[in-house]
């Protein structure tokens, strides 16, 4: 099997919950106590979020902790969060292994469940910038995105409450998508950030709920043992 590398820490809490869904993906599909090697470099979120030199101080980042997960032997990369997405073509080309967008693995499946018109929830920088929403739109969905006091009542819940596994507006945000399924007709909500499926499941809303870390990791697995 293909030895998996993960560029994690973006939040520790999001990188939990790729480990789970990874021991979750490998059990149903290899069985008991079945498991693709896997290595985490975690990197200093602090230093992350407020690197001085911005995003391009975070690509550094991102890009060394890639280099680190080559070094260490990992046969395939990939991002444990949605929003560095935005440098994801920089990493790619400065590793000589291949990485896993979770952006395409979210077309894939898309595409094979027929959604059309999703909505998409993340931090403000994912739901507010073209990287994201107009691969989607590429790909010919219509992406439908929250108002901009809307967006930033999301982030707020993402970097104070769910990256500390602090559920305290689970219910606004279920509402939320309530209202853009009636008002709308979005027919799918995109977890566009791996902290939001610690607050929403399957079965919460009623629309079809996109899991972006279960779908990446999905991919990932299936790629370490193809």
């Amino acid at each position: 099997m293909k030895k998996i590398g993960i560029i994690g820490g973006t939040t520790p809490e999001s990188t939990c919950y790729y480990y789970r869904m990874y021991m979750d993906i490998s059990r149903r599909k290899l069985g008991k106590h079945i498991y693709p090697p896997l290595i985490i470099h975690s990197i200093n979120f602090h230093q992350f979020m407020n690197n001085p030199d911005g995003w391009e101080g975070r690509k550094r980042m991102l890009i060394d902790a890639a280099l680190s997960l080559e070094r260490a032997g990992a046969d395939i990369i990939a991002l444990s969060a949605n929003t560095p997405h935005i440098v994801f073509d920089d990493i790619r080309r400065a590793v000589n292994v291949p990485m896993l967008s979770i952006i395409d693995a979210l077309i894939e499946e898309m595409k094979m469940k027929g959604v059309r018109k999703p909505l998409l929830l993340g931090t403000k920088t994912t739901m507010s910038s073209s990287f994201y929403t107009e691969k989607l739109k590429g790909a010919g969905f219509h992406v439908v995105v929250p108002e901009e006091g809307e967006q930033d009542e999301v982030n707020r819940i993402i970097f104070e409450e769910l990256a500390f596994e602090r559920m305290d507006s689970r219910d606004h945000l279920i509402k939320l998508v309530e209202r853009y399924a009636v008002e709308e007709g979005v027919d799918s909500v995109i977890l566009g950030c791996t902290e939001l499926p610690l607050a929403i499941k399957e079965g919460d809303v009623p629309v079809m709920v996109l899991d972006t870390a279960r779908i990446h990791m999905e991919k990932l697995i299936d790629l370490a043992i193809r």
